[in-house]
């Protein structure tokens, strides 16, 4: 887990640009508290859908330590792998320099995390549906709606950013 985490920090710091000198790739976190699902699959679906233009990673507060398995089922309906990606600590990412920090925390009452590094910062937030009770097929249908919410609303606002 270490390395993959170490991995994720060195391609971050390493900016490639184009032949005009502007940078080639925009790098965007998503913050959350636990880091296993809302944030994990914004990560997954910008690299796999915006992945030419914006190289993204996800971190908590207060990491869970795994990647929720119903986020893992849900992205891989759209043919989107995440059952690679590792729950990460902000920590790790202060002092990298970034274009965008997204916290996505539903509510102040979750504790959402304040951002103290650079890049600009923005609130979009999604429910969370590690908190979804029910049979797995209802708790399922919840991360499915929640990734749908977060596929149209991330890469729609990160599709626009990426006119400016």
């Amino acid at each position: 887990m270490i390395s993959n985490i170490q991995s994720l920090i060195s391609r971050l710091q390493t900016a490639t640009y184009d032949s005009d000198g502007s940078q080639k790739m925009k790098k965007v976190l998503f913050l959350c508290t636990g880091n296993s699902a809302r944030s994990q699959m914004a990560e997954g679906l910008v690299n796999h859908a915006l992945g030419d233009q914006w190289q993204a990673v996800s971190a908590g507060t207060e990491p869970a330590g795994y990647v929720h398995p119903l986020a893992v089922r849900a992205m891989a309906e759209l043919g989107v792998d995440i059952s690679g990606q590792v729950s990460k600590s902000a920590d790790e990412f202060r002092g990298i320099e970034l274009d965008l920090v997204v916290t996505m925390c539903d509510d102040a009452a979750e504790n959402c995390p304040v951002w103290l590094g650079d890049g600009r910062k923005v609130h979009i937030s999604f429910k969370d549906p590690a908190k979804a009770i029910g049979s797995e097929e209802e708790r399922l249908a919840v991360f499915r709606r929640i990734r749908d919410e977060i596929r149209r609303e991330i890469l729609g606002f990160l599709s626009d950013r990426d006119q400016e």
